[in-house]
C-alpha cells in the first residue's frame, strides 16, 4: 500500500509541475503575442505630416504643407493656434491633429561652436588698447546697461576685429564673453552659405534666434569677409545666394527684432574687401585693428606662454624676443611649443637657449613655405 501511495504522489507531483510549466510558457507566449501586436499596430499607423499655420479664419485654417502648397482646412484642434505655429496633420484629409513645438530648418548647434569660455584678460598679452576698446563697447553695455539708459544713447551692436592671422582676435572675443558671463557662439562665415536657395538666410535667422534664447550671448563670426565681401551687380547663382544670406545678416543686426543682450563680433584678415554696408554706423561700426605685437607686446606674450616651462639659467630672454620680430602671438606660442619638443627629443625637462633659437628658425621656415605656396600654389 505505501508503494501505491508513493506512485500516486509521484504522478500528482509530475502533473502539478507540468501544469505550472505550461502556465509559465503560456504567459510567456501571451506576452510575446502582445508585443508583436503592439509592434504591428505601430507599423499600421499612418505617418502624420508637419505643416505650418499660415492664417486662422474663424473655425478654418490655412496650412502650408512641406512642398509649399497651401490648403484651406477645418480647424479641429482644441488648442489655440496662431499663424506660424507648427502642427501635425493627417495626410489623407488634411485634418489638424495637434500643435507641436516650432520645428527648425537646421540643427543650428551642429553649425556653431557654443561654449562658456574661461579665458581671462590676463591670458592675453600685447593687446591692452584693443582690450580696453572691447570692454567699452561690449562689456560695459552688458554689465551696466543703466549707464546708457541714463545718458540716453544706444550702445553699439557690434565690433569688427581686423588684422593679420594669429594676432589674438578670437582670444579677445572669448575673453570678453568670459568676463561678462555670456554664451560664446562661434561660427565661420563660409558655413552660413548653404547649397540651396534661401537656406543660408534661414540658417542666419536661426543662429540669431539661438543667440537670443541663450542671451546674454556673443556671436563671433570668423572670416566674415566670406559673407560680407563687396557686392557686385552681375555674378553667378552662388554669388547671388551669398548676397541673400548677407542681406538676412544685415536684417538681423538692425531689423525689427531687437538684439537686446546679444553682441556681434566679426573678425577678418581682409578688411579691404568688406562691403561698406557692414561697417556703416549702427552695424559693426567699431573697427579695432589687431596688429603684430611690438617689443613690449612680444615680451608679454612670451611670458604668458613660457610661464609653466622650465628654462635653464642664463637663457637670454631679451635676445629671443628680439629675434621674433614680426612674429604674431600665435607664432610666439608656436616657438615655445617647438622649443619644448626639442628638449623632449633630447630627453630633457629644462629648455636651453639653443632650443628657442632652433624653434624660431623652424617657425620662420614654415611661414616662408606657406607664403611661397600662397603665391605660387
Amino acid at each position: 500500500m505505501p508503494t501505491k501511495e508513493k506512485e500516486i504522489d509521484r504522478v500528482i507531483y509530475s502533473y502539478t509541475t507540468s501544469s505550472n510549466q505550461y502556465e509559465e510558457e503560456n504567459k510567456l507566449l501571451k506576452e510575446t503575442i502582445r508585443q508583436l501586436k503592439e509592434e504591428l499596430d505601430r507599423f499600421k499607423k499612418v505617418p502624420l505630416m508637419i505643416c505650418t499655420i499660415k492664417d486662422i479664419i474663424d473655425t478654418q485654417a490655412i496650412i502650408q504643407i512641406p512642398n509649399g502648397n497651401e490648403f484651406y482646412v477645418e480647424n479641429t484642434s482644441k488648442e489655440k493656434l496662431r499663424p506660424g505655429d507648427s502642427v501635425l496633420v493627417e495626410q489623407k484629409n488634411l485634418t489638424i491633429i495637434k500643435k507641436i513645438p516650432k520645428s527648425k530648418g537646421f540643427a543650428v548647434e551642429s553649425f556653431v561652436i557654443m561654449e562658456k569660455p574661461t579665458m581671462t584678460w590676463k591670458e592675453i598679452g600685447g593687446l591692452q588698447k584693443q582690450a580696453r576698446e572691447i570692454q567699452e563697447v561690449v562689456e560695459l553695455p552688458l554689465k551696466k546697461p543703466e549707464l546708457f539708459r541714463d545718458v540716453g544713447i544706444s550702445p553699439p551692436k557690434g565690433i569688427l576685429l581686423h588684422g593679420p592671422p594669429g594676432t589674438g582676435k578670437t582670444l579677445l572675443a572669448k575673453a570678453v564673453a568670459a568676463s561678462t558671463g555670456s554664451t560664446f557662439i562661434e561660427i565661420v562665415a563660409s558655413e552660413l552659405v548653404q547649397k540651396f536657395i534661401g537656406e543660408g538666410a534661414k540658417l542666419v535667422k536661426e543662429v540669431f534666434q539661438l543667440a537670443r534664447e541663450k542671451a546674454p550671448a556673443i556671436v563671433f563670426i570668423d572670416e566674415i569677409d566670406a559673407l560680407a565681401s563687396k557686392r557686385i551687380e552681375i555674378g553667378t547663382s552662388g554669388e547671388r545666394e551669398v548676397q541673400r544670406t548677407f542681406m538676412q545678416f544685415l536684417a538681423e543686426i538692425d531689423g525689427f527684432k531687437p538684439l537686446d543682450n546679444v553682441k556681434i563680433i566679426g573678425a577678418t584678415n581682409r578688411k579691404d574687401i568688406l562691403d561698406p554696408a557692414i561697417t556703416r554706423p549702427g552695424r559693426l561700426d567699431r573697427l579695432i585693428h589687431c596688429g603684430l605685437p611690438n617689443l613690449d607686446g612680444r615680451k608679454e606674450i612670451f611670458k604668458i606662454h613660457s610661464k609653466d616651462m622650465t628654462l635653464e639659467k642664463g637663457v637670454p630672454v631679451k635676445d629671443i624676443i628680439k629675434r621674433m620680430e614680426q612674429f604674431s602671438g600665435a607664432e610666439i606660442k608656436a616657438v615655445c611649443t617647438e622649443a619644448g619638443y626639442f628638449a623632449i627629443r633630447d630627453e630633457r625637462t629644462s629648455i636651453k637657449k639653443e632650443d628657442f633659437f632652433k624653434a624660431i628658425e623652424k617657425v620662420k621656415q614654415e611661414e616662408e613655405q606657406q607664403e611661397h605656396k600662397a603665391m605660387f600654389g
